[in-house]
């Protein structure tokens, strides 16, 4: 069995960024999302906490 770990970010009932456990990194859905995504992924100590997570 697998599992799988979906993390979603909200603002004002707005969907802004994700994190998936198969992609392993933060996606952008909206352009500012893009841009805290990116800054994220940066981020070793972040992705690494979501990856221990799952």
């Amino acid at each position: 069995q697998r599992v799988r770990l979906v993390t979603r970010h909200i603002y004002n009932r707005e969907e802004f960024a994700r994190f998936d456990s198969d992609v392993g990194e933060y996606r952008g859905v909206t352009p500012l999302g893009q841009r805290i995504a990116e800054y994220w992924n940066r981020q070793p100590d972040i992705l690494e906490l979501r990856r221990a997570e799952v």
